[in-house]
């Protein structure tokens, strides 16, 4: 049964109101405490609720996606498209080192030179005041071009952006949208990175290697459990080879097992104790909320880099004890430290 019904309405910010943000986006968190006070900020509460509305839009919902996209939806996906073509354009260089082609970092350079055009087809004239509380974000959402890398921390960057566009309605935060923001943008999105990395040969960003659920994404696990949490297909179905492409955690499965070589109980140890000691997809959906918020949101090596503020509040204090909030993802979970998944905890 669906869940949606306990699900927060997610706020809405005038556009009349932009004008009276005087900060835009940067980083701020530099230290644990910084981290900390994230969590206690309108922002983070925004982007919780934003992941779980998300999360139950896609409940039993599969791949291939077919819908009647907002003009909003496809307009994202034309820009996804064109920073796609952008590889064809930019070959990798010949170059000696194993990680980090240097042509990324001359694919990043028209990514800042043309960001603004690419807001601007995006955008219509309403939006404009949106532009500069978006543009950090939708620059950080591919990968680091000074280290050529990527990791969870840009990816959060990419759902921060989506957020953002919501927050103001440019995208509307109804089942169909959400969906679509999912299946069709998010999904794009997530191949247009794929092959960022294949063709530039990108570094992970702050891989937890063997011990890590993944060297380059989180989201798509959370989504594709999502998609899966009322079905009856077995977890343990991940060990299968050839999955079919139905569904974001089969996906990022894939791609594992395309990028790693081995036993996959050796290079993904914690996807295999999660198919073959999780029961069901319920589970394994809510286990990753909460290894997600203490692995990716908690950690300053990660999230050092988000530009925050402006349109996504930092600098407007703390929310009280007394505001009618619900907790993030999971809160009573978390730990400070590092933290074992949460379906091997005893």
């Amino acid at each position: 049964m669906s869940e949606t019904g306990s699900i927060s309405q997610l706020r809405e910010v005038p556009l009349s109101s932009l004008s009276d943000i005087a900060t835009l986006p940067g980083p701020k968190i530099k230290t644990d405490n910084d981290v900390q006070a994230w969590k206690k900020k309108q922002s983070y509460q925004d982007y919780a609720i934003f992941l779980r509305r998300l999360n139950e839009a896609v409940v039993g919902k599969f791949l291939p996606w077919n819908s009647t996209p907002s003009q909003a939806i496809l307009k994202t996906l034309e820009l996804l498209d064109t920073l796609d073509r952008w590889i064809v354009d930019i070959p990798p260089q010949d170059s000696p080192q194993r990680f980090g082609n240097l042509a990324f970092r001359t694919w990043g350079a028209r990514l800042e030179e043309r960001v603004d055009g690419l807001l601007d087809s995006l955008l219509t004239a309403e939006f404009s005041a949106v532009k500069p509380h978006v543009k950090p974000l939708l620059l950080t959402s591919f990968g680091s071009f000074t280290r050529m890398d990527y990791g969870t921390g840009h990816e959060t960057s990419f759902g921060l952006f989506m957020l953002a566009l919501t927050l103001v309605r440019f995208y509307q935060p109804v089942e169909a949208e959400e969906c679509d923001l999912v299946l069709s943008v998010f999904v794009r999105y997530l191949q247009l990175c794929w092959k960022l990395q294949d063709t530039y040969r990108l570094e992970p960003a702050g891989s937890h290697g063997v011990w890590g659920l993944d060297d380059s994404a989180f989201l798509g696990y959370i989504f594709g459990s999502g998609q899966l949490r009322e079905s009856d297909i077995p977890v343990s179905a991940v060990l299968q080879p050839d999955l079919p492409s139905t569904n974001l955690y089969f996906m990022q499965i894939t791609r594992i097992r395309q990028v790693k070589l081995g036993p996959f109980h050796e290079h993904s140890s914690q996807l295999h104790s999660i198919a073959v000691g999780v029961p069901n997809w319920r589970k394994v959906n809510s286990g990753l909320f909460k290894m997600y918020e203490a692995e990716v949101l908690g950690k300053r090596v990660v999230v050092q880099h988000l530009p925050l503020g402006g349109l996504l509040e930092w600098d407007n204090g703390s929310l009280g004890s007394d505001t009618a909030m619900p907790p993030p993802l999971d809160v009573a979970n978390l730990h400070d430290h590092a933290t074992q998944a949460p379906w091997a905890r005893t």
